[in-house]
């Protein structure tokens, strides 16, 4: 046997091509000789392997047969068992890959190579660089070969090229160490100092909403937060009025995927909230000329706000990683919403042997996963299931009810429901008071991984298409109805109000064409 592995090693060495022709040519990265002493260190000191189990497997090795040796050190650390030269042997033998990686005569050769298992994590490293190396050179090979074609898709071939490099950075280069308690500490209380010195009292992005805010202190970093409810509720408008107070008022950064309504539609609805002009105004453009010096005298603050939005139907999770972290790195988004997540798909070979539960399942986990990896909160809006339809009584949304997957409630750091009584046609709330529910929705913290559950309620005025605070309690009982305009916007400072003699007026003249035509309010 030793014979015939010495013959084996003779025969590897008369293969190795000469010095003159890899001087003339390219091969692909390796460390060898690394290799050799990873392999070697491990089979002597156990010590070495606890350093190393967990940046490399077995892929890694440039030598088939080291592959299959560290595949059998792997089985052997698993199932908890001593590793050593004579164990990695043995469990060769039993996996029918001994003569093939070598033989004993190999084993016992890189075992000689090494003394002990010093700087053997900093060669693991080089060693994991250059496997890295050889992936980028096979995956721009493939990418070149796609470009040649003409049957290829461009932006396809783009999105595709930035997955493969993305997965690359997630399944091989990203490690986290342990963090001591002393270092913790530290953090935390120089977090807590941070919000001592924070005005409004909040360790995250104030979503504008008191109550909301109150409970949640803010949207916090690394959240997956769940926004739900039946069709009709109004998920995007409350998504938009909370975009409106995060974009204009605090001016943070915010990127929305839309994946059911185009970026025009979203921003004239961002329009009509701002302005105070209905929707329906807006679509049939029927404005009169003080509609449009209210058009463009309000959107100015709009149109410099940190808003960023992707109508790109049919997005799927590695699309939206890497579009993320693009708008992170060049525009420093802080929040991102997803607009919604039962639109979005899998990009992989193996999605099409999956039911719609389970890909609802992975998407549910890879966005927790992306907030974390991010650091920033995620909204990710979802649909309810009819069961809320069917249920008697004051058809409130539960935890069940979410859509197609019982995974969502379970990544979900926060869940929140809609709920308007008015849609069911109920007229007064389910309350001892019997007040008046027109014109005004429910709010249900239905889940909160870092806090209490509440409800508190919001008004809605849904020809303008947005969502604010209740200023007081009593304003419960108020009935906003058709005539809802005619009674607030006079008491609302919505526009400069018109001058009082003729000069001011002749100051402020503008009509609907120049305005079109002025630089300044050019989009």
């Amino acid at each position: 046997m030793k014979k015939m592995s010495y013959l084996i090693q003779e025969e590897d060495r008369f293969l190795r091509p000469s010095p003159d022709f890899i001087e003339n040519g390219k091969i692909p990265p390796q460390a060898l000789d690394l290799e050799e002493a990873i392999i070697g260190s491990v089979m002597i000191d156990k010590k070495g392997l606890d350093e190393i189990i967990d940046i490399l497997f077995p892929e890694v090795f440039y030598k088939k047969e080291h592959q299959e040796i560290f595949r059998s050190i792997q089985q052997l650390y698993q199932d908890s068992k001593p590793v050593d030269i004579y164990t990695v042997s043995n469990q060769l033998r039993k996996n029918g890959k001994l003569e093939k990686s070598g033989g004993e005569f190999y084993l016992i050769e890189l075992t000689q190579k090494v003394i002990s298992s010093a700087h053997i994590e900093y060669h693991s490293r080089i060693v994991q660089q250059k496997f890295i190396l050889r992936k980028l050179i096979s995956i721009s090979s493939n990418i070149i070969e796609h470009c040649y074609e003409d049957s290829t898709d461009v932006f396809e071939l783009l999105d595709k090229a930035e997955s493969k490099l993305f997965e690359i950075n997630q399944k091989y280069l990203r490690t986290k160490k342990c963090e001591t308690t002393q270092y913790l500490i530290r953090k935390a209380i120089d977090r807590i100092k941070e919000i001592e010195n924070n005005k409004e009292g909040l360790s995250g992005i104030p979503s504008g909403f008191q109550k909301l805010d109150k409970v949640t202190s803010g949207l916090q970093n690394s959240d997956l937060i769940i926004l739900a409810s039946r069709p009709g509720m109004g998920k995007t408008t409350f998504m938009l009025s909370m975009v409106r107070n995060v974009v204009i008022e605090q001016k943070v950064p915010v990127a929305i995927f839309s994946l059911e309504m185009s970026s025009i539609q979203l921003i004239t609805r961002l329009i009509s909230s701002e302005t105070g002009i209905s929707s329906e105004k807006l679509k049939s453009a029927s404005l009169s000329d003080l509609d449009w010096k209210r058009l463009f005298y309000k959107t100015k603050k709009l149109k410099n706000a940190p808003l960023f939005i992707d109508d790109t139907p049919s997005l799927s999770i590695f699309n939206l990683r890497a579009k993320c972290r693009r708008l992170i790195s060049q525009h420093g988004v802080k929040l991102v919403m997803i607009d919604y997540m039962q639109l979005m798909g899998i990009s992989d070979s193996s999605s099409k042997f999956r039911n719609r539960e389970q890909e609802i399942s992975i998407i549910s986990r890879s966005l927790k996963s992306l907030a974390k990896e991010l650091d920033i909160p995620i909204i990710a809006l979802s649909q309810l299931s009819r069961a809320v339809e069917i249920r008697g009584g004051s058809k409130r949304p539960l935890l069940s009810d979410l859509r197609e997957s019982g995974a969502i409630e379970q990544d979900a750091d926060i869940v929140l429901f809609i709920y308007r009584p008015e849609y069911y046609g109920f007229n007064t709330w389910d309350t001892e008071e019997k007040d008046s529910c027109i014109g005004q929705a429910e709010i249900i913290i239905a889940k909160h991984r870092n806090g209490c559950l509440d409800r508190f309620r919001l008004k809605f005025i849904s020809d303008q298409a947005k969502f604010v605070n209740f200023e007081k309690k009593e304003n419960y009982s108020l009935i906003w109805e058709e005539d809802y305009q005619k009674n607030v916007l006079e008491k609302e400072n919505f526009f400069i109000e018109s001058p009082p003699n003729e000069e001011k007026e002749k100051n402020f003249n503008y009509n609907k064409e120049s305005l079109k035509d002025e630089d300044d309010f050019s989009f």
